[in-house]
């Protein structure tokens, strides 16, 4: 940089920008006026062209501005350039320097000046390729801005037009280069290379190929090849990836069939009308930098006819088709095979057995994933060397197994004896078991898709009677699956409909035999009159996550209920109400607590949340921090059916809960106990008092039992002994007649 001149980069609104600003139209000033520069500067604050503002580079003198151009002249869209400076003809020189020197076309250049007597001749301004002069007096604001806006336009149709040549130019290339690729693998690898110079980026990526079926059903999306950071991952499910906006674009590109842009990555469709679809993703490039969209279908429709050429789409029909982990067919593969062999009249004769690997998720939490991995191919490889032809094996999931043959060669003691009871993983022995779920072909029906779900059925029967264990498809298992589908719609329209209401049971002291509280539980009665018991719906609730809409309808009747006991002369009944383990994790809990207790305008410690043993187990941070925020609100806690789980004595001391909750089982065997003990009702009371909590047992049905509890120091009960669950009018008019103080 010359000592008498200095240079400035700055934004229209004065603030610093740096060279690699992509967001704004940089003008250089060539000027060795002060008043020029900032007079400059004014006039074009907050001017907007074409949705971009403006970022400044000044210079002082031709000579400063060849330093500049030298570093910068890819990205500077328009010089305002001044005639005269160290020389009469400096601004000319400076001209011939961009256009011939540096090679910049591009730029558009602005010649000004103060002193008219060295305009240009025309002919200068021709051949030195000018794109306008103006004398400085005669640029007003209004002028400036019309001629710069002029200026930058012409700027930007010209580099979209060298852009387009040179994507061109690459297409030309890249086709050529990839038509001379042999393999699959090198080819997918080059439609990386190709893409990423197409993008201007770094080969960075990933090519995946997806099979589809005749009938829609898509495949995993297999990553083919990869570059970068990305090349752990060939061979691997693009789930693996685990990169949510990744995922995002390759999906949207092959739904649309379109080019997808991110915020740092670029998914682009590479063809496939038939079984298999590719598509490819490139890292480090955004939907501002991309290329013109005709550019990119161009690339897109070579890469399929490249495809097709050179005689490849065998291999990534069969690629897409393998589950490339344990080198034997897919989910996908299975399924079409299953079609075939049906087509064929073959289904009478064959079973299908899944194979579930006991145990695989806390082996692969304790040893790793490429422990997890070893032990899969292990396993696979076991499979093949016993299948002996017999057997048409796949991997349906993470550690399922599918076999298919005849009878005679799929049935649980061939399959046990072939496998036997352990691997040879990483030099070592690990003991294996696995359960299954079997399907007859014959015994089922529909596609093969439909085969594997009745199949996936049985499994899932097995693995929830026992592990090592396994089950047979019968066609009543498919009904009572879609009976309970069935339920579950039913029930969400039943709460709509408002069908579902809350009855409450009394709990009594078992002394003075008054109500000191009340349960709310919840019941279904369906138009024609009849009934579901809670035992068939609520749990279809938990499981589909309803529970907790429900769980927060029945705590505001609750509360409210509790409310109405208080305004009819029964002050401090509590009020108890179960929450569930779904409830428990919803992060929701703590604030419909919150407002049902201030909508009904009740005293919080007259709510009491009975909890299983089971919600212990959602994780010990979150409960914990759960647990210790509703003790602020000042509800009570109270663990329900107590002694029927298996974590609450290690929890007990910690959990800080006000009651616990004899489970109805314990209190039915106390008369049969009654000469030799009392059991673990007897046991609850004592740990209870020992803890200094207070008991109440459930499903007291006889004087006999109430007797004997109170006997043991329990002092709470409830039961068809003192009051079955009713509505909440009903249970106003019991209370008021046997269940007040003093009644």
């Amino acid at each position: 940089m010359s000592q008498d001149s200095d240079t400035i980069a700055s934004s229209a609104d004065g603030e610093p920008t740096g060279p690699g600003i992509a967001t704004r139209w940089c003008v250089l000033i060539v000027d060795d006026d002060e008043d020029v520069h900032l007079s400059t500067r004014l006039a074009l604050r907050d001017v907007i062209i074409d949705g971009r503002g403006l970022e400044f580079l000044q210079a002082r003198s031709a000579e400063s501005a060849r330093e500049l151009l030298a570093s910068h002249a890819d990205r500077i869209a328009v010089v305002l350039l001044d005639v005269v400076m160290e020389t009469p003809d400096a601004g000319l020189l400076l001209v011939r320097f961009i256009r011939e020197t540096l090679g910049c076309s591009d730029t558009r250049i602005i010649l000004r000046t103060g002193q008219p007597g060295y305009a240009p001749e025309l002919s200068a301004v021709r051949d030195y390729d000018i794109n306008d002069y103006r004398t400085k007096s005669e640029l007003t604001r209004d002028r400036l801005v019309t001629m710069l806006t002029t200026a930058i336009r012409s700027y930007a149709q010209i580099r979209a037009i060298e852009a387009s040549r040179r994507g061109l130019d690459l297409i030309v290339k890249a086709t050529s280069n990839l038509l001379s690729r042999e393999g699959l693998a090198e080819f997918a690898a080059g439609v990386i290379t190709q893409l990423a110079g197409l993008l201007g980026v770094a080969p960075e990526g990933i090519v995946c190929a997806q099979a589809v079926s005749s009938d829609g059903r898509q495949g995993e999306l297999i990553v083919l090849a990869a570059a970068g950071r990305f090349a752990p991952f060939v061979h691997k499910p693009v789930q693996q990836l685990d990169d949510p906006e990744i995922l995002r674009l390759l999906n949207q590109a092959i739904e649309l069939r379109q080019p997808a842009f991110g915020t740092r990555a670029a998914a682009i469709w590479c063809g496939g009308r038939g079984p298999v679809r590719m598509v490819a993703l490139v890292d480090g490039v955004s939907g501002h930098a991309a290329p013109e969209p005709s550019l990119i279908q161009v690339f897109c429709n070579n890469v399929s006819v490249c495809l097709e050429n050179v005689g490849l789409m065998d291999q990534m029909r069969d690629f897409a088709y393998v589950d490339w982990l344990v080198g034997m067919a897919n989910r996908l593969a299975l399924i079409n095979e299953l079609d075939k062999r049906i087509a064929a009249g073959e289904g009478d004769n064959l079973t299908l057995a899944l194979l579930d690997i006991d145990d695989f998720s806390a082996i692969n939490n304790a040893f790793g994933h490429e422990f997890g991995d070893q032990l899969l191919q292990a396993f696979g490889a076991r499979l093949r060397e016993h299948g002996d032809g017999h057997w048409s094996l796949a991997r349906l999931s993470s550690d399922t197994f599918a076999i298919l043959g005849v009878h005679d060669h799929v049935n649980p003691r061939v399959i046990r004896e072939a496998i036997g009871q352990s691997l040879t993983v990483g030099g070592q022995g690990q003991p294996i078991t696995f359960t299954m779920g079997l399907l007859r072909l014959g015994e089922g029906s529909g596609s093969g898709n439909d085969l594997l779900k009745d199949a996936s059925i049985a499994l899932k029967r097995a693995k929830a009677a026992s592990r090592h264990h396994e089950i047979y498809f019968s066609p009543f298992m498919a009904t009572e699956i879609r009976d309970r589908v069935r339920l579950l719609a039913d029930l969400r329209d039943a709460f709509d409909r408002r069908q579902l209401f809350v009855v409450y049971q009394p709990q009594i002291d078992l002394a003075s035999r008054r109500m000191i509280g009340a349960e709310a539980l919840l019941r279904w009665q369906r138009e024609d009159g009849s009934f579901i018991p809670p035992d068939r719906f609520i749990p279809l609730a938990e499981y589909s996550g309803l529970i907790v809409e429900l769980g927060a309808w029945v705590l505001e009747q609750a509360c409210a209920m509790q409310c109405e006991l208080a305004r009819s002369g029964l002050p401090g009944v509590r009020m108890a109400v179960n929450v569930s383990v779904a409830q428990f994790r919803d992060e929701r809990l703590v604030s419909q607590v919150k407002r049902a207790i201030e909508q009904a305008g009740i005293d919080p410690r007259l709510v009491e949340l009975e909890i299983t043993e089971s919600v212990t187990i959602t994780g010990e941070g979150t409960f914990f921090d759960t647990l210790n925020a509703l003790r602020t609100l000042g509800v009570q806690l109270a663990i329900d059916d107590f002694g029927t789980g298996y974590s609450s004595l290690s929890y007990l001391h910690r959990l800080k809960v006000d009651r616990l909750k004899i489970d109805s089982s314990f209190v039915h065997e106390l008369e049969a106990q009654a000469g030799g003990g009392t059991g673990i009702a007897e046991t609850v009371v004592r740990l209870g008092h020992t803890l200094g909590l207070a008991v109440i047992a459930e499903g007291i049905e006889t004087e006999s039992q109430a007797s004997l509890l109170r006997g043991m120091g329990c002092h709470e009960g409830q039961g068809y002994l003192y009051a079955r669950p009713m509505r909440g009018a009903d249970l106003l008019a019991w209370a008021h007649r046997e269940g007040a103080p003093g009644a």
